[in-house]
């Protein structure tokens, strides 16, 4: 299988950017009182809306490889930041510190299954194992409905 490249293209006014994916367009804001004017997530609220849609998506390939019953998760996802760093301020992070992941799991399946599933999506996910390879503190807990 060979490589696939990913593509967005954006046009930004100030904190407001549009980007655009194949045929999608996804809004990114800042907060009024940050100076932009809220009309998207942030960029950080976007990556964590990334996580959570790319552990979905592989979670779903997952399943049909161990025949698992997933009949959906309800995400919650929460990171954590020092903004000193993103102001400028010398030796302290840029990124996440922290992202807390607490995932609830409609299914028929055991605890054990889930646990497995939730092994294999956090391994095969690219957008977790990019946070992993930051050195991102992950917290991912998986449990049933």
């Amino acid at each position: 299988m060979s490589n696939v490249t990913m593509k967005v293209t954006a046009k930004a006014n100030g904190s407001h950017v549009e980007a655009k994916a194949k045929k999608h367009t996804i809004t990114i804001d800042e907060p009024v009182q940050q100076g932009g004017t809220d009309q998207g997530a942030n960029p950080l609220e976007t990556l964590l809306a990334s996580l959570t849609g790319c552990e979905s998506a592989v979670a779903n390939i997952v399943a049909g490889e161990m025949e698992f019953d997933l009949q959906g998760i309800e995400f919650d996802v929460r990171g954590e930041l020092d903004p000193r760093g993103m102001m400028g301020e010398e030796g302290v992070r840029r990124h996440f510190q922290k992202v807390t992941i607490r995932a609830v799991v409609q299914t028929s399946e055991s605890d054990e299954r889930i646990q497995e599933l939730k092994a294999k999506t956090d391994d095969r996910c690219p957008v977790f194992q990019t946070l992993e390879a930051a050195n991102v503190e992950l917290d991912a807990q998986w449990t049933k409905a």
